[in-house]
């Protein structure tokens, strides 16, 4: 029996505003499993961009479990914390490139922090640019690049260190429609082809349904949990 990627049970996360407590969320149950494509759809304050900062490990529950490969997140140290978070893909609405740097010098960058060695950086940059199929513009800086393509490079920095899952907060929000559909494509054929987790936040059904599952949270609960 395999271990799930993520498992969450009876998760709870309560904000103080002010001296109100707020309820973001209210006991959510969910597994993905290795290789799972799964969509956490749901309105503006439905809860989805917590329990996405819980997988990620960028904060803490208020009560239950939060469990990575079978790993209690509460358990572990600071140093441990920062550790599982470098080995979690990340990608957001805003891409967050470095303008100085070159897509491979972007990607390199986070190999650069985990201590490979300068030649293996460079093969993996470039294998990871060829993936999304950015490889000839390798030596561009983000401002020689549309917006799909820094998202791509995005993507692509999010991978370049193994990553057990990738965790996508509105991969498409900033950008056009038709370049939305590309990075879609491109976010599903690393699902199907090289076998990556995924585990993105969106408001767009339509979107959701390119997933393999789609979870709807209302109101800090899960609502559906639907295979598409």
């Amino acid at each position: 029996m395999t271990i799930p990627v993520v498992e969450t049970s009876d998760l709870k996360k309560t904000y103080m505003l002010g001296k109100v407590p707020v309820n973001a969320l209210r006991g959510v149950n969910l597994k993905v499993e290795s290789g799972d494509f799964l969509a956490i759809l749901g309105p503006s304050g439905s809860g989805k961009s917590t329990l996405l900062n819980l997988i990620g490990a960028l904060d803490k529950p208020s009560e239950g479990k939060m469990l990575i490969e079978g790993v209690d997140v509460s358990t572990l140290s600071d140093n441990q914390l920062t550790d599982l978070r470098r080995r979690i893909g990340f990608v957001f609405q805003f891409f967050n490139l470095i303008p100085r740097f070159t897509a491979r010098q972007n990607i390199e960058l986070p190999m650069s922090i985990a201590g490979l060695e300068r030649s293996e950086r460079r093969r993996r940059a470039e294998e990871l640019l060829e993936n999304v199929g950015l490889r000839e513009r390798m030596n561009h800086k983000p401002a020689e690049l549309s917006g799909g393509e820094q998202q791509r490079v995005a993507i692509a920095r999010a991978l370049s260190n193994n990553p057990k899952f990738l965790l996508m907060d509105e991969p498409t929000g900033n950008i056009d429609s038709k370049t939305a559909d590309e990075i879609m494509g491109l976010i599903k054929r690393l699902n199907q082809e090289k076998d990556v987790t995924i585990i993105m936040v969106t408001h767009d059904q339509r979107l959701a349904l390119r997933a393999k599952r789609t979870v709807q949270i209302l109101d800090g609960v899960i609502a559906q949990d639907t295979v598409n």
